[in-house]
Order: structure tokens, then sequence, then C-alpha cells
């Protein structure tokens, strides 16, 4: 690997568009926005600026239009250090737009305007073999199965850590998607489809958790909602163990954004060599300095983050409900 780790993130690009008010209104009325960003946004952007915010090399497969908005998100995107060469363009359509509504206690609601246009395909993914040459591929499994199957596959071939964000499609892919992944990270929504289990119940979850181990990844990230994130892991390096980390105290003014930048932080430590629960804390530290602002664009700094760590430390004894940490 080199001194500075290259990533390709495969995922979604989008102009987001935050609005912030103290309270939504009903249907037939209107409320006055005391907050406005427009921003690059779409989960493959946030957690490619991320990235390069934590000192790697980003490069980002995503699909954007011909349009002006697509030719503003990769000018902004290149600014933050992203390469964007491997961006498709697709001609006679809109970039992707996601409006979110934030109000004054942290709920969000979004509108989304992502057509199946901007969908990255197996064609697109089979185009850009020579990106796979990075140090780690992460791909988020909101792109079509076919999509996200052939870059796993691409991946694994290549001999790359292969980190997979979300929950296989359909039980069709399902097994290849996880037999070729080395981490599996899910939130709190994702842990529920995933695992069939209820978050509330973390023994349960770390038992999944365990059975996701034999499918083939050597560690797997849950959410646990206010728990926390579960961390299980084996592999011939670091042995067998979990971590529950807490949630960091920041204020939470928004969740958007929070995962992303714990699934960035957590490659880049994986990346340097961590081992898991030093790269566990790390993530989750990420995610606490997502939230105390609109939008899911990040503002990470590496050194900061390190700072943060000590305070992620479990209660001593571990929760009793998964066993403690390892």
């Amino acid at each position: 690997m080199s001194a500075i780790p290259q990533v390709l993130v495969i995922g979604q690009l989008a102009r987001d568009l935050v609005l912030v008010v103290d309270r939504m209104p009903p249907a037939g009325s209107a409320a006055d926005v005391r907050c406005r960003r427009e921003l690059l946004g779409g989960k493959g952007a946030n957690q490619a600026v991320a990235l390069a915010q934590l000192g790697a090399r980003p490069i980002l497969l995503a699909v954007a239009g011909d349009d002006r908005v697509g030719d503003d998100l990769l000018a902004q995107a290149r600014r933050d250090g992203v390469d964007v060469s491997q961006v498709r363009r697709r001609v006679g359509t809109l970039t992707g737009l996601i409006v979110e509504a934030l109000d004054a206690d942290g709920g969000w609601r979004y509108l989304q305007h992502l057509p199946d246009e901007m969908l990255l395909t197996e064609a697109d993914v089979l185009a850009a073999t020579e990106a796979f040459a990075a140090d780690a591929v992460l791909v988020q499994l909101q792109q079509p199965p076919q999509a996200a199957l052939a870059a796993a596959r691409l991946a694994r071939e290549s001999g790359r850590l292969l980190v997979l964000d979300g929950t296989p499609a359909d039980d069709e892919h399902r097994r290849p998607l996880l037999a070729a992944a080395d981490v599996l990270r899910a939130d709190d929504r994702e842990t529920g489809l995933l695992t069939g289990v209820s978050a509330d119940d973390p023994g349960q979850v770390r038992a999944a958790a365990e059975k996701l181990l034999h499918a083939g990844p050597g560690l797997v990230v849950l959410g646990l909602g206010p728990a926390g994130n579960l961390f299980v892991w084996a592999d011939r390096r670091w042995g067998q163990g979990h971590l529950l980390v807490p949630l960091t105290e920041e204020r939470v003014v928004d969740t958007t954004g929070a995962g992303d930048a714990l699934t960035a932080a957590l490659t880049v430590a994986l990346l340097r060599g961590d081992p898991p629960p030093d790269a566990a804390r790390y993530a989750v530290a990420a995610a606490g300095a997502s939230v105390g602002h609109p939008g899911g664009r990040p503002a990470l700094d590496g050194s900061t983050l390190r700072n943060r760590v000590s305070g992620l430390d479990p209660e001593p004894g571990g929760d009793p409900r998964i066993g403690g940490p390892a």
C-alpha cells in the first residue's frame, strides 16, 4: 500500500439542498426557512470527501447528468480533493437532487429526485476496471445489485480491501456479495433488515453478526440505535472479538452523513493497520463529529478525531448483554 492510501468509492452523487425550519408546517400552510445550504452530496460524494479530509486519495465512481448542476458538483468535488475521472455523465439527464427539510429537534424529511439514470450499471463498473488498483474499494449497496456485485468481484480479483455499506438488495446477490467482502457496515434500519433481529436486543444482534462473519466478512459493523455501534470481527491477524462503542455526546443537529463519516474513517483506520477496537473508536468519533451541523457534508480532521477517541471507551466490564468488550 502507498503512503497515502487510495480508495475507490462506488456510490451516489447528488446536489443536496438543506432547509432548516423551526417546525414542519402542516399541509396547506408555510414555514420560514432559517438556514439554507446547497451542497455537494449523495452518499458516495460524502464518503469521498470524508476520505480526502482524513488523508486518503479518493476516486469517485458515480453518475451525474450533463447539466450545469453536474458541472458545479464535479468542480466542487475536485476542490475537495476527489478524483472524479470515473464519474459517468448521462446525456439528457438531470443530476440527482436531494432536498432535506430539517426541524429544530433534528427530525429530517427527504424529498429525492434520483431517477434510474442516476444509478450505476454493471457496464459503468466494468468500464472503470483500472480504478480497482486502489488500496480499498468502498461499495454502497444502495446501487443496483448487478453493479454492486460486479464491483465486489473486481475488488476481490484485485486483492483489495472491500468494504460494503448497506444491505444486499435481494437473496440472489447477498451470498456472493458477503463472500467477497472484508467489511460489512449497516445502519440501524439496515441492521434489522439484514439480521431480522431488533436493535433493542444487542445479544441477539451479536449472534446474528457472528453468523454473518461465516458468510465472508472479517469485520461486521451494525448500528444499534441509541446503544451505539456493535463491531464484531474474526480474522487471522486480529483473532476474534467484539466491541460495543457508545455514541458520542455531541449535541445532535442532524444525523445525516454520520454513517458516511463512520464508514470512511473505518476504511482509513483499517488501511493504516489499526486493530479493530482502535478502528472502531476512530470510526464512531468521526460519526460524532458529523452530527453538529445541518446536512451530510463532513468536516473531519484526523488529529481532532484521535483526541476524541479516548472518550469512547466502554464502561468497565462492558455491556453484559453482549458479553463485554473483547
